[in-house]
């Protein structure tokens, strides 16, 4: 998780003191590696996933289920053991993440995957636009009547397909060999009754008079302690906006949930009552009524640490693209995905023991790391109603730029920017929108900074850099070349995904999205809708059941060069349903659509995730059947096609409701348990029976479909 940087950490009033500091050299490091790596270039695209795990603790007599709070200590130790001893060609990495029960695991080295013939040459086509800086309308039929002979087999393209969900497997039975009898390491985007009573092990109580979190609910013994950056931060946010978190998910709403739902926030603290004097009660009744009339909001679940949100898993892609173009490119074209991504792998409708309105942890981590001051939040002193700089949004919130030459116009959302360093990249060579794309991560302050790390040398360190760009923590991260890394390039982070309960789901939705890069980069496809929709479909995908009842605001039609229309249409490998779609894409080839503010609005349409992954309507054709084009139009061997069938059919599936989501599926669970009475509670047993059907799926004791079956049996049960 972000810079983990060795040393001592500065208190928050010197950390303040240097701000500037690392701002402006933070400005001169980008600066260095953009002047020496801009024209770097890399044939070959790598990447890689992310997955975060937690670890519990199952009391089977009692029917409880703890988090493990030695994941990120013993275990990690061990796991990272090999990497520490220079073992090198490991299956997996390991790296600490926020709470002391989570851990992170990486393939041990990036997917690689070498274009093809057509590609290469779509490719080389986008690369001349951009140095002559106008359209190619047309390549050379001669080139494509080659391609057609010698058709390249997608087998070594991907030679990564059949080792992605192996790894993935092989990285949990790595961990999974180390724990105890009653320990599972699971894939679970969020905890359901984390923050309430005695839901770690060992036994741990809040600090909320000096602690760094000073939360209500949420101890710091729960924060990895292994590295000073992550409780050093929990209590940097607390310092910087000049309270703890304040995090708000609207209840909901059963049969017998109080009406109103109000919260006693005494009777809900995770401390130990009875080994309390009369004076420590007290405290913490004074306190826990401070907080009611501040922060208590009717129908919503009150949460007030880093940890809700940070204290949740994910599921991440990093892509290197072949040079800073096309990383740019990547990403603006995957930022209108993030919000149906995002409500596909909805994991998490609980949170503090409650069953929650929501099926994203999105929102939850954008308020647990919210730093800004009153004044920043409002734009008004609150002491003297003066107008001051508003900072629109937490640290961690969706993006707010597209930053590719040619898509300035679908910024039109208000945008803040430091004018200094803006100005400053301007006169160090960078373009107009890479600079206001900088500039606008260069508002926030540094949270943690390490005395040792205060004075380095900008042309070959980038720590101050890295410091102000691992915090700002949003749906997609434009990643530079490490000033001391050679052989990495220009990334792409694709960061908005929940963490699914197999690591079947988990494959065939980071394959999903290694699929549709293909498509982007090699047919230049355009998904852009003004930036300001993007924002609308982020609130609309965390929504309860986004995925099969919203609808999303998407790009209508579909432009393809014409060059690989023809390549399409003249493929001797396409089957019937792709000529067929090939067809309606040809109706639109090479019509561009006018890129004015009227066409822009007039571009996009409202649809259900159905509509855009699977197509149907006259509006688009669907992701997946643009897939099938772009694959069979290629020679590819069965037992490949096969597996990506698989895959894709699984995301096919999901947009249609066909297979729930984690969300809806844990919420079926909750609902219809024998022990749940209706009133929006998830106790200890629920939970329990959950977390033993998700460990025995994940640890392939049974199916999927076994899990589907057990909840049918419940809910025909309690009717």
């Amino acid at each position: 998780m972000g810079l983990l940087t060795v040393g001592e950490p500065l208190d928050w009033p010197e950390t303040k003191k240097y701000a500037s500091h690392v701002r402006s050299h933070g400005i001169d490091q980008f600066l260095h590696i953009f002047r020496a790596r801009r024209n770097r270039r890399d044939e070959t695209l790598k990447w890689g996933d992310e997955i975060e795990y937690m670890v519990v603790k199952f009391d089977h007599g009692n029917r409880k289920v703890r988090l493990s709070l030695r994941a990120s200590t013993e275990l990690l130790k061990q796991l990272q053991a090999a990497e520490d001893a220079g073992a090198v060609d490991l299956d997996s990495l390991w790296r600490p993440e926020f709470a002391a029960y989570m851990i992170e695991g990486t393939p041990g080295q990036p997917y690689g995957i070498l274009p093809n013939r057509m590609e290469r040459a779509l490719m080389a086509k986008a690369v001349k636009e951009e140095e002559q800086g106008e359209n190619i309308s047309e390549m050379d039929e001669d080139v494509f009547e080659e391609l057609e002979d010698h058709n390249d087999t997608i087998t070594t393209m991907f030679n990564f397909l059949n080792q992605v969900e192996d790894n993935m497997r092989k990285r949990r039975e790595e961990v999974r060999k180390l724990l105890h009898s009653d320990e599972s390491v699971l894939s679970i985007s969020v905890f359901s009754r984390a923050g309430t009573y005695d839901f770690c092990f060992p036994t741990s109580f809040v600090e909320t008079v000096d602690g760094y979190s000073r939360s209500l609910f949420f101890p710091d013994q729960a924060i990895n302690h292994g590295h000073p950056r992550f409780r050093t931060l929990s209590k940097h946010i607390c310092d910087r906006r000049g309270s703890p978190a304040n995090i708000q998910l609207p209840i909901f709403r059963d049969k017998k949930t109080p009406v109103p739902f109000v919260e006693n926030f005494f009777q809900s603290m995770n401390i130990e009552k009875d080994q309390l004097s009369s004076d420590q009660l007290r405290q913490f009744k004074n306190i826990s009524d401070e907080r009611e009339v501040k922060f208590r909001k009717t129908d919503h679940v009150y949460m007030d640490a880093m940890g809700f949100g940070m204290g949740c898993c994910c599921l991440q892609v990093t892509f290197q693209a072949a040079n800073l173009c096309e990383a740019r490119l990547l990403y603006d074209q995957l930022t209108p995905l993030c919000p149906i991504l995002m409500a596909l792998s909805a994991a998490s409708p609980t949170f503090r023991g409650y069953i929650t309105d929501v099926d994203c942890r999105w929102s939850v981590i954008s308020e647990a790391v919210d730093d800004r001051t009153p004044s920043e939040r409002l734009g008004i002193d609150p002491t003297n109603g003066d107008k001051v700089r508003k900072i629109p949004k937490s640290r961690y919130d969706s993006i707010d730029l597209y930053i590719c030459p040619g898509n300035e116009i679908y910024n039109d959302i208000p945008v803040l920017v430091d004018e200094e360093y803006y100005q400053k990249l301007i006169d160090g060579q960078v373009d107009p929108l890479l600079a206001r794309h900088i500039a606008h991560l260069f508002i926030r302050d540094p949270l943690v900074l390490f005395k040792e790390k205060l004075n380095i040398d900008d042309s070959t360190e980038s720590d101050h850099f890295e410091n102000i760009q691992s915090t700002n923590w949003q749906t997609m991260r434009f990643k530079p070349p490490p000033a001391n890394a050679q052989e990495i390039g220009w990334r792409v982070e694709f960061r908005p995904m929940e963490v699914q309960l197999t690591d079947e789901d988990n494959a065939a939705l980071v394959i999903f999205i290694v699929l549709l890069t293909r498509l982007i980069l090699s047919f230049k496809l355009d998904l852009l809708i003004p930036m300001s929709k993007v924002e609308e479909n982020m609130k609309v995908a965390q929504r309860r059941a986004a995925a099969t009842k919203e609808r999303f605001w998407f790009r209508k039609g579909i432009v393809l060069p014409n060059c690989v229309v023809k390549h399409f249409a003249r493929s001797k490998s396409l089957c019937e349903q792709a000529i067929k779609l090939s067809e309606q894409i040809s109706l639109s080839g090479g019509t561009k659509i006018e890129k004015t503010k009227e066409a822009m609005y007039d571009s996009c349409v409202q649809l259900t995730a159905n509509e855009i992954i699977n197509g149907g309507g006259d509006n688009f054709v669907g992701l997946i059947p643009l897939l099938n084009v772009y694959l069979d139009s290629m020679e590819i061997d069965a037992v490949t096609r096969c597996r990506l069938t698989r895959y894709l059919n699984l995301i096919a599936d999901r947009a249609r409701g066909n297979i729930p989501t984690p969300a809806s599926l844990m919420r079926d669970f909750i609902t219809n348990h024998p022990d749940y009475n209706h009133d929006s509670i998830v106790n200890d047993s629920i939970q329990y029976d959950m977390l033993v059907q998700i460990a025995a799926l994940q640890e392939d004791k049974i199916k999927f479909t076994d899990l589907l079956d057990t909840v049918k049996n419940m809910k025909a049960k309690k009717n």
